[in-house]
């Protein structure tokens, strides 16, 4: 692996190191869109950044409760208009990773008829999103209809519904067809690019490298890092970056695919440690001071649910 390392194309991590720093700032642009610009962009940016190095760093994915929180001390809009937002933008990037890993995987394997199962899967993904705004366009029905059917289980109404609340009112975002668009353009435009950082950092550790291979990598990626594990998924990033592409080249370079996978891991690093680090110091907090905060935060929010 160290090998690997030391043999890699540095000019095409350089390129890569350079795009995921791009992403950041286009990830911006998509969760201010949700926000309805509400708040300005470098505020917005910041509060990003620094839920990103949270993420990475401290347990029980503190980073999505502090990204609200940061955002709204600086931008003066409440917390809770903030954190469904936040759930809304994590919910379509499941339905991206999701597209992205089964639209491959016919390829990837050499299935006949990948061509027709990746239209398919693409009507499928352009379906969800369209049940998604339909929904947001009847949030009351739904409220109303989860709770008549719910009615006999008294914690799971409550829980649930505080649940589907949050949710809808996040949906409420994509009620306006314009705003709706404009999330969607950002939102392809930021997982785009995300797959070509990916192809990248594959590229520069095996040249035979093809555009897709950043799909089904990027797609199995993006859900090994929905599991629960370590602080910025230590181990679970390796775990899924580095057996997806050990799939693609074969276990007898699986440890070239093990020194991809710790480089790319060391990109979100990277990127969360600069901008996410400047942020919080230009404030002049701590990470220890950021926990105590959001943990009290948390039990609050528990509290109250």
């Amino acid at each position: 692996m160290v090998e690997a390392l030391r043999s890699a194309n540095y000019f095409i991590l350089i390129v890569a190191t350079l795009t995921s720093f791009l992403w950041l700032f286009l990830r911006a642009a998509t969760w201010r869109t949700l926000l309805r610009a509400r708040a300005s962009y470098w505020d917005v940016f910041h509060s990003l950044n620094e839920g990103y190095l949270l993420n990475s760093f401290l347990p029980f994915r503190l980073g999505e409760l502090g990204r609200a929180f940061f955002l709204s001390r600086r931008s003066g809009l409440a917390f809770a208009e903030i954190l469904p937002t936040i759930v809304i933008e994590r919910a379509m990037d499941l339905v991206f990773s999701a597209a992205l890993l089964l639209g491959s995987l016919p390829f990837v394997v050499g299935a006949s008829g990948a061509e027709r199962i990746a239209v398919i899967l693409g009507m499928i993904v352009a379906i969800g999103i369209a049940l998604l705004y339909l929904l947001a366009r009847n949030d009351k029905w739904a409220l109303d209809t989860f709770h008549k059917l719910s009615g006999r289980w008294p914690s799971i109404q409550r829980f649930g519904g505080n649940l589907l609340e949050s949710f809808l009112t996040g949906l409420g975002a994509l009620t306006d067809p314009r705003l709706f668009l404009r999330f969607l353009f950002w939102m392809i435009l930021n997982w785009a690019l995300a797959v070509f950082n990916y192809y990248l950092i594959i590229r520069a550790f095996f040249p035979q490298a093809q555009w897709i291979w950043g799909m089904f990598v990027l797609g199995a990626t993006a859900f090994g890092n929905a599991i629960p594990a370590a602080p910025g998924a230590l181990g679970a990033y390796e775990a899924a970056f580095g057996g997806a592409l050990t799939v693609l080249v074969g276990k007898e370079s699986s440890s070239i695919a093990l020194a991809a996978a710790v480089f790319g891991h060391f990109l979100n690093y990277l990127t969360s440690l600069v901008l996410g680090g400047y942020a919080i110091s230009r404030e002049g907090n701590t990470l220890g001071g950021i926990y105590r905060e959001l943990m009290a935060l948390r039990t609050r929010t528990d509290q109250k649910e």
